[in-house]
Formats: structure tokens, sequence, C-alpha cells
């Protein structure tokens, strides 16, 4: 996975003309309208850290960078570190948006364990999501396709809860992700010539559900621009995923701090 490595902060710091300099030209009058447009569209730059298994069903870890970059673009686009979305409708509490992201794949060089099961491919993923509002929670479901790696579909089942207080922003979330055949035997099956180039158990699997999760986080904003969070995941995956000669260990636990910058 990703090489260990410092965070980084994104900063925008006003820079004053120099004495005697011409500030007629275009130059000052894009970064007036970027400075505009960055509050209007909600844009957060930060970074942090993340704890997480080195890969799905590893009892190894890895800490990681997470350099990010989120914006709102009108009440119906978002872009996030996930990717892409797009709010297409919405009737009442109830809307419908879509997404379009990337998943990273798997590299056998991830781990010893995995030698031998050669790399899972990047690729592209499309997927929409239906999700209705009732005070604060939020229930969902999200489909998901991706296109090229494991060509697998994912849904999952979920719902979000958030609460502030005063400074504090705290939310909770709980989901179950379910996958197709080909997903699972990407990522949880050994063919026969897997098996004999990694000495693991030939394993055959179909579609289901794979795992839950339990997210806890905490957000507090220092002043009007600067955001801390705090991230606690507890992962568990589940029938013939957690049976797979793959996995070390069903229970996948995970963190992440970020700091951010809101303009």
């Amino acid at each position: 996975m990703a090489d260990i490595g410092l965070h980084f902060i994104a900063l925008f710091i006003p820079v004053s003309p120099a004495f005697g300099a011409d500030t007629s030209g275009s130059t000052l009058d894009r970064l007036a309208f970027v400075s505009q447009k960055l509050a209007e569209w909600k844009v957060v730059l930060g970074g942090g850290a993340l704890i997480a298994p080195k890969y799905e069903g590893s009892d190894e870890f890895d800490i990681q960078p997470i350099p990010f970059v989120t914006a709102t673009f009108g009440e119906r686009v978002k872009i996030d570190p996930r990717g892409i979305s797009v709010n297409v409708y919405s009737l009442g509490n109830l809307n419908f948006s879509g997404q379009i992201g990337y998943d990273t794949g798997r590299n056998e060089d991830d781990s010893a364990h995995l030698r031998g099961l050669g790399d899972v491919d990047m690729g592209a993923v499309v997927g929409g999501m239906v999700a209705y509002e009732m005070g604060p929670a939020e229930f969902y479901a999200a489909f998901s396709r991706t296109i090229g790696g494991s060509e697998g579909l994912e849904a999952r089942f979920g719902v979000d809860l958030a609460h502030d207080i005063d400074q504090f922003r705290f939310s909770a979330g709980v989901s179950a992700t379910w996958a197709d055949e080909n997903y699972m035997a990407t990522y949880f099956g050994v063919t026969a010539a897997q098996s004999a180039t990694s000495g693991l158990p030939q394993y055959d699997i179909g579609a289901g559900f794979k795992r839950v999760d339990l997210d806890l986080a905490v957000t507090y904003r220092a002043t009007d621009h600067w955001l801390v969070r705090g991230q606690v995941g507890i992962g568990y995956l589940l029938g013939d995923a957690a049976d797979s000669p793959i996995v070390q260990e069903a229970f996948q636990p995970s963190g992440m701090v970020t700091l951010g910058y809101r303009f």
C-alpha cells in the first residue's frame, strides 16, 4: 500500500503586492475570483494520517498519509477523496445521487501473505445512492460497479447519525456490505493457479455479505476555518469472506486523524 510519510496541510496565505507594482492586471482579478469561489464552494484542504490493515483481511497494519480536498458546488455536486457525487433528484427528505470514483485494487507486495496471488488492478467505480433523512439520522443504500480491476458489484446499507454540541460534531455510522461473485472471487478467492504459486489452498467463493462496520467520529471546529477530526472504525468480515485463506484476521479496526482548512 502507500508508503509511510508525513501528512501535509495546504495553506493559502494572502500576499500583498510589492510597493509600486501594477495591481491593475488580471492576476489579482483571478486571485479575487478564486478566493470568492473557495468561500462559495465550501472548499476544505488538509491532510492527516490513517492506520488501517494492509489489505482487507490482514492482521498487519500500515500508517499512511492522507492528503485530501473536499468541495461543494451549489447544492448538487460534491467532491471528496472518494470521487464525485451528484444529487440528481430530491423529493422531500428522499435524495437520489450518482457517484464516480475509483478502486485502488490490491498489490501482492502489500504483504508476504499475498505473494503468488498476483495484483488486483485499479478500476473506475460508478454507482448511485438513495438516502432518506429522518431528523439527525440518514438511512441509505449505495450501489457501485467497478469497471476494470475486480469487475465487481457492491451494495452497502446503513444509517448515519450526527449531532452538534457547541464547536463539536459527533457522528456515528453502522453499515453492512454485500458483494457479488466477481468481487468476492477477486479479493477472497484462490484459483488453482494462485494456489500453486502462493501455497494457499484453493478456495471458491460466491456472492454474499462480506462485512459489517461501525464508525465513530468527532469533528472540532477550532476556528471559523480550522477543523480537526478524529475517527475510529471497527469492521468485521463475515461468512465465506472471513473463512478465506487470504484472511488472517476477521476483525478490521482502523483510526484516522485529520486537520483541514475551510475557506
